[in-house]
């Protein structure tokens, strides 16, 4: 990367993306996003092993909206810094047709939004610079990509964003703008950060990005449900993210982790 390329980027303080990046072993970060990064794994070891099922995830979840419920759609917010694969290419291998938008407020994810636009020739992707906490200019920004078609059903994918959402902008109104604007049959995959299993490790990780100027707000079982009102939850509902439709083929090859290891709930609704 240039200094050209860095002139946009605030690398004075560390940004939630970026550190994400370094928990999953990623190269595109800056000292300033490792510093906090391992001042959070230094209280919770774990949050390794919590980005790597939060990503596993999104790939099941992903899978299983283009293999069983035929969404060829999807709008994905807080996409975070490239690393494969990544959605469109998951969703790609099993609808080569399917399109998707990614969204993040990072400018560092626009320079490697090149990545995100190697999409099949039945399919499209496009990256839209947009924050979750303005739905408005959001949609308007993913509307003017004309990738995505508002008429037919759309999967939200919002995986460990909401955390960094403060219940003061109004994340469940938030939730409900987005579904608003899409039709009936469209779904919504989400993981969230939980301080069920560990409230006094994640009450000392929420200290440390809040110092670092990320607002941070993890929520409960019952908080994170309620982002589903209203549709309709796939099986097994609400889970642990590693216990939401686990790949047998892992399952000799790799030792499960802890709930507090991951500490996220995910699931995924179908708009009715």
């Amino acid at each position: 990367m240039t200094d050209n390329d860095l002139r946009d980027i605030d690398t004075s303080k560390p940004h939630s993306a970026r550190m994400y990046d370094y928990y999953l072993g990623g190269k595109d970060h800056f000292e300033v996003d490792e510093q906090a990064a391992e001042a959070v794994a230094f209280t919770w070891p774990g949050v390794f092993v919590c980005a790597r099922e939060n990503r596993a995830f999104m790939h099941r979840a992903t899978r299983v909206l283009a293999r069983e419920h035929g969404i060829g759609q999807w709008l994905d917010i807080g996409t975070g810094i490239p690393t494969e694969p990544n959605l469109h290419q998951v969703a790609q291998s099993v609808l080569p047709r399917a399109r998707v938008v990614y969204v993040d407020n990072d400018p560092l994810v626009l320079k490697y939004a090149e990545r995100l636009m190697r999409s099949s020739p039945e399919g499209r992707t496009a990256y839209v610079e947009a924050d979750v906490t303005d739905p408005g200019t959001l949609l308007d920004r993913v509307t003017a990509t004309g990738v995505l078609d508002l008429n037919r059903p759309v999967a939200l994918s919002l995986n460990a964003v909401l955390h960094f959402v403060t219940d003061a902008a109004d994340p469940y109104g938030i939730v409900a703008r987005l579904l608003g604007t899409l039709p009936p049959g469209s779904a919504l995959a989400l993981s969230h950060g939980t301080p069920d299993f560990d409230p006094e490790t994640v009450a000392r990780i929420k200290e440390i990005y809040t110092r670092s100027g990320t607002g941070m707000q993890l929520r409960t079982k019952a908080e994170v449900t309620r982002f589903f009102d209203g549709l309709d939850l796939l099986e097994p509902g609400i889970e642990v993210g590693h216990r939401w439709r686990p790949d047998p083929a892992g399952a000799d090859t790799t030792e499960e982790p802890t709930d507090a290891e991951v500490s996220l709930w995910a699931g995924v609704g179908i708009k009715p």
